[in-house]
């Protein structure tokens, strides 16, 4: 089973931002929103450009290339050019810290 990565503390990002880390070399976008952190793989399925730096409205995010909209919370497709999904890992709070496990390969 993979390991848990520790990616940053609790406390430092606000609602609505993100950061971007490397989990097992799959570039993960961690983002915050009102009710806890969650993490998707940080490329949209439409293209494969990168998703995190995407505009933020309520619970999705939109690809800032062709505008391919995603449920941060699932990595559900919202509307088109995509049709598939992001992969959505898991996250978990402990001691402070925020981290994220990569289970789609086990």
């Amino acid at each position: 089973m993979p390991e848990w990565v520790d990616v940053i503390a609790e406390n430092a990002l606000a609602v609505g931002e993100h950061i971007v880390v490397d989990v097992d070399g799959v570039d993960i976008a961690v983002i915050k929103l009102e009710d806890g952190f969650y993490a998707l793989e940080d490329m949209c399925t439409h293209d494969g450009a990168e998703i995190a730096t995407g505009e933020i409205e309520g619970d999705e995010i939109i690809c800032p290339r062709h505008g391919a909209r995603f449920c941060i919370r699932t990595g559900k497709v919202k509307c088109a050019p995509a049709y598939e999904d992001i992969a959505s890992l898991q996250v978990m709070l402990e001691a402070g810290r925020v981290k994220v496990r990569d289970t789609r390969w086990d």
